[in-house]
């Protein structure tokens, strides 16, 4: 894969498991997933997921 489309990839699953922890959380409401739980436990592990893919991304030549 294309070293931009993997950090592209990689910075988006960061972002996207940031605001399902602050729904999971109840901090960022206006969703069905504002307040419950296991999008506070599944968001910090997209959002690993992405900086893993990020890094992976940056190392590769």
């Amino acid at each position: 894969m294309n070293r931009r489309v993997s950090l592209v990839i990689g910075v988006v699953l960061v972002l996207v498991g940031i605001v399902w922890t602050l729904q999971g959380l109840d901090i960022l409401g206006g969703s069905g997933m504002s307040g419950v739980r296991v999008w506070a436990v599944i968001g910090p592990f997209v959002a690993l997921v992405g900086v893993v893919v990020a890094l992976g991304a940056r190392r590769k030549t």
